[in-house]
């Protein structure tokens, strides 16, 4: 009972820090891009928010950002209402973020070119 409490916890803490992501956050404590992404039956929408927005979203979207330290963010839960299946789809649409310089690098062009 008491024990296997504190062992499932000290678990969770030790697959947590495994599976840590960097969430990109620009400079107005928002994501970089928009992105919609798709885990099972649950679809999450994710767009930018001006500043002094706040984080607009369901529920289990809503601790998922807020945890990843986005203060301004728009947010739509699709398909599904389990909080657990659009937690894991958050997480993944989070991990799924780039910057413009991960794309210049990734496209092997510099920066000031993705703008023209």
């Amino acid at each position: 009972s008491h024990k296997e409490v504190m062992g499932a916890v000290a678990k969770a803490v030790i697959d947590g820090k495994a599976n840590l992501i960097e969430v990109p956050i620009v400079k107005n404590a928002s994501i970089p891009h928009r992105i919609d992404s798709r885990l099972g039956a649950a679809k999450i929408m994710l767009r930018p928010a001006c500043d002094g927005t706040g984080v607009i979203a369901g529920a289990a979207t809503r601790v998922v950002l807020e945890c990843a330290g986005v203060q301004n963010c728009f947010a739509k839960q699709l398909g599904t209402d389990n909080p657990l299946s659009n937690a894991r789809a958050t997480v993944k649409a989070l991990s799924e973020l780039r910057t413009l310089k991960e794309v210049s690098e990734t496209r092997e062009i510099p920066l000031s070119e993705l703008f023209q």
